[in-house]
C-alpha cells in the first residue's frame, strides 16, 4: 500500500509538473511583429494598410502583426535606423527601394538568400516572379536584399476635357518635351496677368524633386548616378543641365508652370481642382485622381528629349538587421504573403502602385480590372523604358544636395548652371568618405 500511494503520488506530481511544463508553451501565443510603412503619395493607403493586415493576421495565426505608420519615405529610415541603433528593429519595413543600397552600406539589412534557399527555391525563381525593371532596386552584390512591394514609375496626367477645349487630341499625348510645351501654353489660361490655369505641373519638394530630376534627366539621354558604384552622381552633366534648363523655361521662359517648388499633394490638388491642365507625378497617385477628378482624365508616358526613359520609384520588403531568428522568419512569413500575385493585385488596384508580381496581372480580379480601368497599364507598359531608382552611399543627402539647388532654380534665385555646379561640387563632398574606403583606397 506504501507503493502504491508513493506510485499515486509520484503520478500526481508528474501530471502538476507536466501541466507546468505545458502552461508556458500555451501561453506564448503567436509572434508579435511590427511592420513599419510610410504612406508617400495622396489618397486612403493608410486604411488600405489596415484592411490588409487585419486579413493576414486572421489568416496566419501564428503571427500577429501591427503596422506602424512612419511618415514619409525619409520619415521610415529615419525611424527605421533608430529602431534599430536601439536594439528594437521592426520585424519588416516598406523601404523606398532606392535606400536599400545605402542601408546595406551601413549592415542594416538582413540578406534574403538563406531565407529563399530554406524555402527550396533559388534567387533567380524568387526574383524571377517581379518584373525585371525592379531587380537593380532589390539586388546588391548578387544577393537579394529587398522585396518589391509597391512600386511606380512617374507619368504624365492629362485633363482631357480641358485638352479638348484647346483643340488637342487628349488620345493622341504629347510624345516629346517640344510637343509638351506646345501643349502646356495651348493649355495656359490668363486673365491679363493673373494665370488661372497652368499648362503644366512637377513637383518638387525633398524626395519628390529627385526623382523628377532623374526622370527628366534620364529622357534627355543622360544618367543621374553610377548604377554600378554607390560613389558617383552626375548633377554637373549636359544631360542633366537640359533637362533643369527645360523645366526652368517651363516656368520662367515660356511661363506655363508656376513658380516655385511645390509638393506633390499640391500638385495633385491643383490637377484635381482644374487649376493646372497636366501634371507629372507617381502612378501611386493614380487611384487618388480616379476617385475624386470630376472631368475625363487621361495618363500617358512622361515624353521624351532625346529617348523614352523613367526611374523606378515604391518601395520594398526589407527585414532590418539585429532581428532574433523567430521574428526574422515571421517577417518572411508576411513579406511572402503581402507579394503574393492576389495580395499584390488587390494592393494595386487599391492605391494605385502598379503590382510587382507579374502573376497578378493574370488574376481574375485584376484582369476584370484593367478591362475597366485601362488608365492603370500605362506604368506596367513603361516598365519597358524603365531603369533602377537613384541610390548611393548617403542617398538622402547626396540627392538633397541636388534639391536645394533646384528649389532656388525654380524659386528664381539662381539659373541652372551655376546651381548644377553647386550641388555637384556638395554631393561629391558628400560622398568624400565612401570613395576613400572604395574606390581611392589602393594597395
Amino acid at each position: 500500500m506504501l507503493f502504491s500511494r508513493r506510485l499515486m503520488l509520484g503520478l500526481a506530481m508528474a501530471g502538476t509538473l507536466a501541466g507546468a511544463l505545458a502552461f508556458p508553451a500555451m501561453a506564448e501565443g503567436p509572434t508579435e511583429i511590427d511592420l513599419f510603412f510610410p504612406v508617400p503619395v495622396d489618397g486612403k493607403l493608410a486604411r488600405d494598410m489596415g484592411t490588409l493586415i487585419k486579413e493576414f493576421n486572421e489568416t496566419h495565426p501564428g503571427v500577429k502583426a501591427t503596422a506602424v505608420y512612419t511618415g514619409s519615405y525619409d520619415d521610415t529610415l529615419i525611424k527605421t535606423r533608430a529602431a534599430i541603433k536601439a536594439g528594437k528593429p521592426p520585424a519588416a519595413v516598406i523601404m523606398s527601394a532606392n535606400f536599400l543600397l545605402d542601408m546595406q552600406i551601413e549592415n542594416e539589412l538582413t540578406n534574403l538568400d538563406s531565407l529563399i534557399a530554406a524555402d527550396g527555391t533559388t534567387k533567380e525563381k524568387f526574383l524571377g516572379q517581379f518584373f525585371p525593371a525592379l531587380q537593380g532596386n532589390a539586388v546588391i552584390n548578387r544577393s537579394v536584399y529587398g522585396v518589391p512591394f509597391h512600386n511606380s514609375t512617374p507619368l504624365l496626367y492629362i485633363n482631357a476635357d480641358k485638352a479638348k477645349e484647346a483643340g488637342l487630341d487628349p488620345n493622341k499625348p504629347p510624345q516629346t518635351w517640344a510637343e509638351l510645351t506646345d501643349w502646356a501654353k495651348k493649355l495656359t489660361k490668363r486673365e491679363g496677368d493673373k494665370v488661372t490655369q497652368w499648362g503644366i505641373a512637377i513637383p518638387c519638394a525633398y524626395d519628390y524633386c529627385g526623382w523628377m530630376m532623374e526622370t527628366l534627366t534620364m529622357s534627355n539621354g543622360g544618367r543621374y548616378y553610377n548604377e554600378e558604384f554607390g560613389g558617383e552622381v552626375y548633377y554637373d552633366t549636359p544631360s542633366m543641365l537640359g533637362a533643369l534648363t527645360w523645366w526652368n523655361d517651363l516656368v520662367y521662359k515660356h511661363k506655363v508652370h508656376a513658380p516655385g517648388a511645390t509638393p506633390g499633394p499640391a500638385v495633385s490638388t491643383s490637377f484635381i481642382s482644374g487649376n493646372a491642365a497636366m501634371m507629372m507625378l507617381s502612378t501611386g497617385s493614380l487611384t487618388y485622381v480616379r476617385d475624386n477628378a470630376k472631368f475625363n482624365y487621361k495618363v500617358a508616358f512622361i515624353p521624351r528629349n532625346v529617348r523614352n526613359a523613367v526611374p523606378i520609384g515604391g518601395a520594398s520588403l526589407i527585414v532590418p538587421a539585429g532581428l532574433e531568428a523567430e521574428k526574422q522568419k515571421a517577417a518572411w512569413t508576411l513579406i511572402k504573403w503581402m507579394t503574393s500575385p492576389e495580395k499584390s493585385a488587390w494592393w494595386s488596384r487599391a492605391t494605385g502602385y502598379f503590382a510587382p508580381n507579374m502573376a497578378a496581372y493574370k488574376t481574375p480580379d485584376m484582369v476584370e480590372f484593367l478591362n475597366k480601368n485601362p488608365d492603370a497599364k500605362t506604368a506596367v507598359e513603361q516598365l519597358d523604358v524603365a531603369k533602377p531608382w537613384f541610390a548611393t552611399y548617403k542617398t538622402v543627402p547626396v540627392r538633397k544636395n541636388l534639391e536645394d539647388e533646384v528649389m532656388l532654380v525654380l524659386n528664381g534665385k539662381k539659373q541652372p548652371k551655376e546651381a548644377l555646379a553647386a550641388a555637384q561640387k556638395a554631393a561629391d563632398e558628400t560622398l568624400k568618405p565612401y570613395n576613400a574606403e572604395t574606390s581611392l583606397k589602393l594597395p
